[in-house]
């Protein structure tokens, strides 16, 4: 088994935790000259797996723990652990991290939230009215809608998809009926109840980021033209484009050739917090000015662009879809389901999310939305499954960072296939960034060899993220697959490319100080470099 070469600041914690972890011995107040550590006080209601400091002083590496599993679990004790050389532990993420990127070294311990009292033997509050956690009764309607109406702010302190006492029904299927929604109790179900044998193996092949002279010979590899689902159609993917660097004569051309456009937002900001915190108007200015720039100048005027994935999977909430629902964003492909043992179908969030909030800050949307939720299943990175211990999931490829050779990617997309092939057929995500399978030949030529080895049988297709909503809206045999209009109307490929020698447009704006980014594209040039509160680019102009 080939070993692992790097380590991410994240999977150093784990190391230093589980490595480095010992008892801190605390002294009585008669054997030194400083005062006495009260480690009852300090362990009082606070969780084992919780870690503070006891100092601010020093370099923000050391923390302890209490841990009560001593003399029948009536001492409780204090248990370090100490971050490596050049980390910092985060007191609020509860991680070892570069010590660049901690920033709270000055806090002692993670902030605490008064939570409200929602559960109690006798209730507390009249009919229709819950229970802050300073007692003060107000609307049920009232929590967790980002405005803090008790006078402790506790009625936005419990608002996951577990706890929010607005949040959306557990899954019914009598009221949730195709093609508008569709939900199961643990996401496993079939749409259509459609014998697992008679379903298609859908594979959706996506990429996130940039289209531009970089990735585009990688695409013109992979979607050659010569490669048909067994329905006579061309292999289809989706591309989840960000603003900056794009070219958009390119991204016109990919969806001339039927290939899926779809938002992955217009700044890219690199602070996770922006996108996990994010208000209505911040994704309304990032997702539905992508979608404006990318219609304006990639010339897509058919209402196609209707998908969202949002940037390091850092999903916004609640907010983040009530504003899809707005602007008619019909999916988001951000949310991740844990590596289990039957892979989760795309759902609506109609109804409760049939999977624990994995990831991405835990910021999972709690109530009902008109939207769905093309789950990314998370991939099974073991080199031999049948010997290799349990490792976690991947969501990404290039996040299984095991993966050192083609070889090994080669046996990480059958396994995965043959995973899904052969429970409930799910559908198959392979998402990527370029970059990676251009890192290496063999990577780029194992994933064509696997396609065609796929498109050998009658039962596998490549298709794009609606393709699958499509095909779940109207569930069809295999046998009957070959006309489903659905999948006909993006078959052929119309005309020839827009432009050959497109505008490369050099351009600035007043939110750029300084760069000039030439915007290549098809269509007349605009005034200024698209950017937030300005996506046409016929605003302000930067002097």
């Amino acid at each position: 088994m080939a070993r692992v070469k790097k380590l991410s600041a994240f999977l150093v914690l784990s190391l230093a935790i589980f490595y480095v972890s010992a008892e801190v011995r605390v002294k009585r107040q008669d054997e030194d000259e400083n005062p006495e550590v009260n480690v009852e006080e300090l362990c009082q209601d606070r969780p084992g797996d919780e870690y503070f400091r006891l100092s601010a002083e020093g370099d923000c590496r050391d923390v302890v723990r209490c841990d009560n599993s001593g003399e029948a679990k009536k001492v409780s004790r204090l248990a370090g652990v100490k971050c490596p050389a050049g980390l910092a532990f985060d007191v609020e993420r509860q991680t070892c991290d570069w010590k660049t990127n901690v920033k709270n070294c000055d806090l002692l311990e993670k902030p605490r939230k008064v939570l409200p009292i929602l559960k109690t033997d006798e209730p507390i509050c009249p009919e229709g009215k819950l229970s802050c956690g300073n007692g003060e009764c107000i609307e049920k309607e009232l929590f967790c809608n980002d405005k803090p109406d008790c006078k402790d702010e506790s009625d936005e302190n419990a608002c996951t998809v577990d706890l929010d006492p607005n949040r959306a029904p557990d899954c019914d299927p009598t009221q949730c009926v195709l093609p508008d929604c569709f939900c199961s109790a643990d996401g496993t179900r079939i749409p259509g109840n459609i014998e697992p044998s008679q379903v298609p193996q859908m594979i959706t092949i996506t990429f996130n980021g940039a289209v531009n002279v970089d990735n585009i010979d990688l695409y013109e590899d992979i979607f050659n033209g010569q490669r048909q689902n067994p329905n006579g159609c061309q292999i289809r993917g989706t591309f989840f484009v960000s603003h900056k660097y794009t070219n958009y004569s390119a991204v016109q051309d990919l969806h001339r050739r039927g290939h899926e456009i779809s938002v992955f937002s217009l700044t890219h900001k690199d602070d996770p917090k922006y996108w996990t915190q994010g208000s209505y108007d911040d994704w309304l200015a990032e997702m539905a000015g992508a979608r404006l720039i990318i219609e304006r100048f990639a010339n897509i005027t058919d209402g196609s662009i209707i998908g969202v994935r949002a940037p390091y999977l850092r999903v916004g909430g609640n907010k983040q879809f009530e504003m899809m629902a707005d602007q008619f964003f019909v999916y988001d492909a951000s949310i991740t389901a844990s590596l289990g043992r039957v892979p989760i179908w795309p759902y609506t969030l109609y109804f409760r999310m049939p999977h624990k909030c994995n990831g991405n800050a835990h910021n999972c949307p709690s109530r009902s939305h008109p939207v769905w939720e093309m789950v990314m299943n998370e991939l099974d990175r073991r080199d031999d499954p049948t010997f290799d211990e349990s490792l976690p999931g991947c969501h990404m490829v290039d996040s299984c960072s095991n993966i050192q050779s083609g070889e090994q990617f080669g046996r990480l997309l059958r396994h995965n296939f043959n995973r899904h092939y052969n429970s409930n057929r799910a559908p198959l995500g392979l998402h990527f960034h370029a970059s990676w399978l251009k890192s290496k030949k063999e990577y780029r030529e194992e994933l064509i060899k696997f396609i065609e080895e796929m498109l050998g049988r009658n039962d596998v297709f490549f298709v794009t993220m609606l393709q699958v909503i499509q095909w779940m809206q109207n569930p069809t045999e295999l046998n009957s697959l070959r006309d489903f209009q659905e999948w006909k109307e993006k078959c052929d490929v119309k005309g020839q490319p827009y432009c050959s020698l497109p505008n490369a447009c050099p351009l600035n704006t007043r939110e750029l100080p300084g760069e000039t980014l030439r915007l290549f594209t098809c269509m007349e040039c605009p005034d200024t470099y698209p950017w937030l509160l300005n996506p046409t680019g016929d605003g302000f102009v930067a002097k």
